[in-house]
C-alpha cells in the first residue's frame, strides 16, 4: 500500500527501460504518486509519452527548454522515494563520481530523499573490477542497491546483470516504507461522519458533518502501518486507503459497531459527529404535511465515547473530538476528565473556514498529561498527520 507515498522514478539508457513501464503502473496501482524522469539516452529505447500516460504526470529529460526550466532541486526535494531503474553503468560511474551533465544526475545530487538503484548491464560489465569500485561507492553514499538477476542477457549470455524484476523491485518499496512505519502491527479504530435520525422512510435529523477529518485520520493511521477499522457514517467521502469500513446510519448502529470491535484495538480515535438526539418513535410511513406543526419527541442517544472510556483497558488508547463554539477550552479539557481519555482535539465553528464541510481545520490538542498543543489552520490530511504524530509521540513518551 503506497498511497500518499511520492516515487520520482529516474530512468537511463538501458535495454532493461521497458521493465520500468510495468515498475511505473505496479508502483501506480498500489497507490503511489509517481513522477518521471529519463536520460536522453532512455528515450531511445522507450518514449516519454509511455510513461507519461501510465504516470498520469509530465515526463521530464531536459534541464531546459527554450521557454521552461526544469526545477531539479524541488523534484528532488518532492519525492519520498527515488528510484532509478534501470541503472545503466555510464550513470553509475557518474553517480558514484557526482557528473551532473543531465537533468537526472542534477535531481539525484539534489536529491533530499533515500535513494533505489536496480543496476541492468550483461555480465562481463557487472564483473568488471570498475563497476565493483563503483556500487560500493554508491552505497557509502547511502543508497540502496537492490540485487541484480541470474538469467538470459540481451547479449544473448546467461549470467547475471539483470535488472531485477519490477514486482520484485515493488516488494522491496513497500518493504521499504513499511519498516518507516511506527504503527505496523497496531490495530486502530476510527468513527468517522454524521449519523442520520430517521423520522420516517424519507426524512432524518442530521448534521453537517462530511467525514472529511475523520476518514483523513483513518488513511493516515494505514500511511503509518497500522491495521485499521473505519466506521463511517452516510457520506460520499470515501478513505483512499485499503482499509476495513464499517457503513451505519445511525447513531445506534455506530455505537453497536464501536462496541463490538473496541475490544480488539490498540488506538480508537472518536472523530464522528455522531447524533445527541433520536427520534423517539419514527414513522412507520411518510408523514404527510397536513397540520401547521409537527411535533416530534426526541430521545438522548447512547454517549459511545463515555461508554468507551467505561470500557478502555490500561493498554488501550482512547481520543476523543470536541466541536464547541464557546469556552472551547474548558469544556475540552472537562469531556477528557469526565470521559476518561487520553486525548481530546478541539476544533471549532469560530475561526474561517474550518469544520463541517471544509477541507481545511484548526485544531488544539490536550492530552490526560496537561500538555497542550495549538496548530494553524492546514488541511485536513496535514490535520490528520498532526493528530496522529501526537499519538505516537505521547505513546512513545
Amino acid at each position: 500500500m503506497l498511497v500518499g507515498k511520492k516515487i520520482l522514478l529516474a530512468v537511463t539508457g538501458s535495454i532493461a527501460a521497458y521493465k520500468a513501464l510495468l515498475l511505473t503502473r505496479l508502483l501506480v496501482s498500489n497507490g503511489a504518486d509517481v513522477k518521471v524522469v529519463m536520460t536522453k539516452a532512455a528515450t531511445e529505447f522507450v518514449s516519454a509519452l509511455s510513461f507519461s500516460t501510465l504516470s498520469k504526470n509530465e515526463v521530464l529529460t531536459e534541464l531546459s527548454s527554450e521557454s521552461n526550466w526544469a526545477n531539479h532541486v524541488m523534484l528532488g526535494r518532492w519525492a519520498d522515494l527515488m528510484i532509478v531503474a534501470p541503472l545503466s553503468a555510464n550513470t553509475l560511474a557518474k553517480m558514484a563520481n557526482g557528473h551532473c551533465d543531465n537533468l537526472l544526475l542534477a535531481v539525484y545530487l539534489s536529491a533530499t530523499c533515500p535513494v533505489m538503484i536496480a543496476p541492468a548491464m550483461d555480465e562481463d560489465m557487472w564483473l568488471h573490477q570498475s563497476i565493483k569500485d563503483n556500487i560500493l561507492r554508491v552505497e557509502s553514499f547511502g543508497n540502496i542497491v537492490l540485487p541484480v538477476g541470474d538469467g538470459e542477457l540481451a547479449s544473448g549470455l546467461i549470467g547475471k546483470g539483470r535488472m531485477t524484476e519490477p514486482a520484485a523491485i515493488l516488494d522491496y518499496v513497500l518493504d521499504f516504507f513499511l519498516k518507516a512505519q511506527p504503527l505496523k502491527g497496531k490495530k486502530v479504530l476510527v468513527s468517522a461522519g454524521p449519523t442520520y435520525e430517521p423520522i420516517d422512510p424519507v426524512r432524518y435529523i442530521g448534521n453537517r458533518s462530511s467525514g472529511k477529518m475523520g476518514i483523513a485520520i483513518a488513511d493516515e493511521f494505514a500511511m503509518q502501518g497500522a491495521d485499521v477499522t473505519l466506521v463511517l457514517g452516510p457520506t460520499a467521502v470515501k478513505p483512499k486507503s485499503r482499509i476495513k469500513v464499517i457503513d451505519v446510519e445511525t447513531a445506534f448502529e455506530m455505537y453497536d459497531a464501536c462496541m463490538h470491535h473496541f475490544g480488539e484495538q490498540d488506538i480508537v480515535v472518536m472523530c464522528a459527529a455522531v447524533a445527541d438526539y433520536r427520534i423517539d418513535d419514527p414513522a412507520i410511513q411518510k408523514i404527510k404535511k397536513k397540520d401547521d406543526e409537527l411535533v416530534l419527541r426526541l430521545t438522548k442517544t447512547k454517549d459511545i465515547l463515555k461508554e468507551l472510556g467505561v470500557r478502555k483497558s490500561n493498554d488501550q488508547f482512547l481520543c476523543g473530538f470536541a466541536l464547541e463554539t464557546n469556552d472551547g477550552e474548558q469544556n475540552a479539557i472537562g469531556k477528557l476528565q469526565s470521559k476518561n481519555l487520553d486525548m481530546i482535539v478541539l476544533n471549532t465553528l469560530s475561526d474561517e473556514a474550518t469544520g463541517f464541510g471544509y477541507d481545511t481545520n484548526k485544531i488544539t490538542i490536550f492530552d490526560r498529561k496537561q500538555q497542550q498543543q495549538s496548530f494553524s489552520n492546514k488541511s485536513k490530511a496535514e490535520v490528520a498527520k498532526d493528530i496522529v504524530t501526537a499519538i505516537i509521540n505521547f505513546q512513545n513518551a
